[in-house]
């Protein structure tokens, strides 16, 4: 078993580039993740585990064979590059790189009856992280994520999502991608904004539907309000007419779940 314990070691170095780079993701089709429960949910999501690296002194190797089996990669790390690599302390001393996944629309496989979220343009990594983590909680058929500013195996993303990147079906494409999908797919879609819209609650989520939410600052572009099933809004009744955007597709999401009587 391989064994690295300098920072300054080549593919130490590759991973930290890996970390900070979209464009190294991308090259490379490999993602880092890290954690015991992050790594077991993405192998049951069905990803591809290329390498682990493990911190003895917090995991030892009977464990690590117990989470991803035998014919993975293993190298030990001791303290310093253990330190360097994992963005919490709390993961329990143990790493692994992972293959992408292409993320297209054509991958999805979607139920008789499917509700869905997409999230247009969302600019914060925390943000899609609780998008997701909602998703996962409502058990949705899928999350679109349209215009993506990042790509969804950023290490915030990834982090924040608390394994959510894997227990969804994720896809993304441009909004004309993703609205052709779902009128295809004869797929109603609902798109929350302040313009020409009617409260959420008065409409029927029990046939297919996606729900659309988007930034907080801009909200929707035109082109969701104008083709939408309906434009819905969440009546407020303070000073502020904004809500975090991870809050208000909850808000969604679960009203449509409680229309059908959260199956």
């Amino acid at each position: 078993m391989k064994v690295i314990s300098s920072i300054q070691n080549p593919f130490v170095k590759s991973l930290l580039q890996l970390q900070e780079k979209s464009k190294n993701r991308k090259q490379t089709g490999t993602f880092l993740m890290e954690g015991q429960r992050e790594i077991q949910l993405a192998i049951n999501g069905g990803y591809e585990i290329e390498t682990v690296l493990f911190f003895p002194d917090l995991i030892n190797i009977t464990q690590v064979n117990q989470i991803v089996g035998k014919q993975v990669l293993l190298i030990e790390i001791n303290k310093d590059v253990y330190q360097k690599l994992a963005y919490r302390d709390t993961t329990e001393g143990i790493l692994a790189v992972a293959k992408t996944k292409s993320m297209q629309l054509s991958d999805l496989k979607l139920s008789d009856n499917p509700l869905i979220l997409v999230a247009e343009a969302p600019e914060k990594p925390g943000n899609i992280g609780a998008l997701l983590r909602t998703a996962d909680a409502a058990n949705l058929d899928a999350v679109i994520i349209a215009n993506p500013k990042s790509d969804m195996y950023n290490p915030n993303i990834v982090r924040s999502s608390v394994g959510g990147l894997f227990t969804n079906q994720i896809a993304v494409g441009t909004t004309a991608e993703i609205i052709q999908f779902l009128e295809e797919n004869k797929i109603n879609f609902y798109s929350a904004t302040l313009q020409n819209s009617t409260s959420y609650h008065t409409q029927d989520f029990t046939k297919p539907t996606a729900l659309v939410v988007g930034t907080e600052a801009t909200g929707l572009t035109q082109e969701w309000r104008e083709k939408a099933t309906q434009n819905i809004n969440i009546p407020m009744q303070g000073a502020i007419d904004s809500m975090n955007v991870s809050v208000a597709a909850a808000i969604l999401i679960f009203e449509a779940k409680r229309q059908r009587n959260f199956k």
